[in-house]
């Protein structure tokens, strides 16, 4: 099964006097399923927003958007980085480059 990635939205700040949202805290995760075992991997992270020319009340944004914001205010490039992290991330745990442990009993 291929990796499914979820992008939330965790905590927005905002002004109070006009409820412009200049900060979002989200969270990445992502799931890979194969032969019944359950591989998973999270990031979680903070991006500021620049004032836009047109507010959207508070009240009407939701997850979906406030996620589009965040993607298009990291762009693309870092988007796909994030992305790649947490399939780094599931192949190590399905095949690991590191142990620990003492070799004797």
């Amino acid at each position: 099964m291929a990796i499914a990635y979820n992008w939330k939205i965790a905590q927005l700040e905002r002004e109070t006097e006009d409820n412009f949202v200049f900060t979002a805290h989200w969270t990445l995760s992502a799931v890979e399923i194969e032969e019944d075992k359950q591989y998973s991997a999270s990031a979680y992270g903070s991006i500021g927003f620049q004032r836009p020319e047109n507010l959207i009340p508070f009240e009407e944004l939701d997850e979906e958007l406030v996620v589009s914001w965040v993607k298009e205010s990291m762009g693309e490039e870092q988007v796909e980085t994030m992305e790649a992290a947490m399939d780094g991330q599931i192949a190590e745990q399905k095949a690991p480059t590191k142990a620990q442990g003492l070799p004797w009993s």
